[in-house]
């Protein structure tokens, strides 16, 4: 596929830290002249924006179909890039396309199911033999489940799950019983997408153990996927993997724990499978794909099981997995659109990267006395260099004094670069250092990685 050079337009279908790495990586592109970032957030017009124009509309939000098609053939859009899960359930894809201005990178709403509606994942997953939860229930009755809970052993352990999106807060943990009735019991707290919700059996391996997650990411056209990178997140609120589900707090990437024996079992039991269930139901996926897994060990080797699917980068994975890509982002999302990657080189460097993510103190829960609390020390992060980088999330900027303001529970991410995850999130955490909010406010994981150098210092 030939891309000409210049003059492009691309817009990005997102407000959070993936949408800020995608418009970095997107501006750096000589095919790329504009990015628009819808909603975008107030920081990403000030940071990475290599020479190149970035505008955010902070008046809308990823699911405002009508007016996003509208600014595509108003402003001359070439690809849009439709990087958020509530963007991808009310089809922002579907729109732009029967719109025909512009190519789209990112799944219709249809395909898209394989993430916002857990039960599609998983019914699919069973019919295409994939490696997931031994049991999987759905409910839409509270009562039901609470029935069929008491029917179960005490001690059996489960996870509900809203079927809907719930901002990846919606997997809730019962270590027993009564836990997993009082998680049922949460599933209305989470609106709309929990009325459906799903109890399922912990994923282990022979050895009772529930492994090790990952994450990982591959590129579908509708006809191949390819492997595009690893991360290994940490979704637990605070240090010591505790407290409450969130939409992650940090993660590395690439994870040691991703050897070939792993990658070569997600890829023989779940990629290509996956592909093959999508071509004899007639889904035709185009673009990312991620697979939350679990690393298990079952009859003596390690393989991949399915936790989830989103449709979509992961926020914050696609911080440290996309400026690992040795590839022209645009040229990447063109031949999505176009319907064919078989001739892109997908390689990427040897940096180690991690992210931590600084969140106002409170979060995941109740952080409204932070709210529109100065953020100090942001400007300092963006200039530092030397394999330092911001991605904002919920950073208002006071347009007329340069200030930054807490709006939102994840605020930034600081990406550290390295050699090897020591060196990387020191650089992450010298950054972080240097950034405070009003109040004492500011709230981080201080453990980012630490499995990666555990098995460093073990294996040296």
């Amino acid at each position: 596929m030939a891309v000409e050079r210049g003059g492009n337009t691309v817009m990005v279908v997102d407000g959070s830290g993936r949408g800020a790495v995608l418009a970095d990586h997107y501006a750096k592109s000589p095919h790329v002249d504009r990015v628009l970032v819808v909603p975008g957030n107030d920081l990403m017009e000030h940071v990475n924006t290599h020479g190149k124009e970035v505008k955010t509309y902070p008046g809308l939000t990823t699911k405002s179909r009508k007016e996003i098609v509208d600014i595509v053939r108003e402003e001359g859009v070439d690809l849009v890039d439709v990087a958020e899960d509530g963007a991808v359930e009310v089809g922002i894809t579907d729109g732009v396309l029967e719109d025909g201005r512009a190519k789209v990178m990112g799944p219709t709403s249809e395909a898209g199911q394989m993430e916002y509606k857990k039960s599609f994942g998983r019914e699919k997953g069973r019919k295409w033999g994939l490696p997931q939860p031994d049991e999987f229930y759905i409910f839409d009755d509270e009562d039901d489940a609470v029935k069929f809970l008491n029917s179960q052993p005490e001690e059996k352990s489960w996870f509900v799950k809203a079927d809907g999106g719930a901002l990846g807060k919606g997997a809730l943990p019962g270590q027993n019983r009564g836990i997993a009735i009082e998680r049922v019991r949460e599933m209305k707290d989470f609106g709309e997408a929990g009325k459906r919700f799903l109890i399922e059996s912990w994923i282990t391996g022979d050895d009772g153990e529930p492994g090790e997650e990952f994450s990982e990411f591959a590129v579908f056209d509708g006809k191949m996927y390819k492997i595009v990178g690893s991360a290994q997140d940490h979704k637990l609120v605070s240090t010591f993997d505790m407290g409450n589900q969130t939409g992650g707090m940090g993660c590395v990437s690439p994870p040691l724990m991703m050897d070939a024996e792993l990658a070569q079992s997600n890829d023989r039991e779940i990629w290509q499978p996956v592909q093959h269930g999508f071509a004899k139901d007639g889904i035709e996926y185009k673009g990312m794909l991620y697979l939350g897994g679990m690393a298990v060990r079952e009859r003596g080797r390690r393989r991949g099981k399915i936790v989830e699917w989103n449709a979509r980068w992961g926020a914050p994975e696609a911080e440290v997995v996309v400026p690992r890509l040795q590839i022209d982002l645009f040229e990447m999302g063109m031949a999505v659109a176009d319907g064919d990657i078989s001739r892109l080189n997908i390689a990427t460097d040897d940096v180690v990267r991690v992210i931590v993510i600084g969140a106002s103190r409170g979060y995941p829960d109740n952080y409204d006395d932070v709210k529109n609390k100065e953020i100090h020390g942001l400007d300092e992060v963006a200039e530092m260099g030397g394999g330092v980088r911001l991605y904002p999330y919920g950073v208002a900027v006071d347009e007329e004094t340069g200030k930054h303001y807490a709006k939102g529970g994840r605020l930034f991410g600081i990406v550290g670069e390295g050699k090897d995850v020591i060196e990387a999130r020191a650089r992450a955490y010298e950054a972080m250092s240097l950034v405070s909010i009003e109040g004492n406010n500011l709230h981080f994981r201080t453990d980012i990685g630490w499995r990666d150098v555990q098995r460093l210092r073990e294996s040296a």
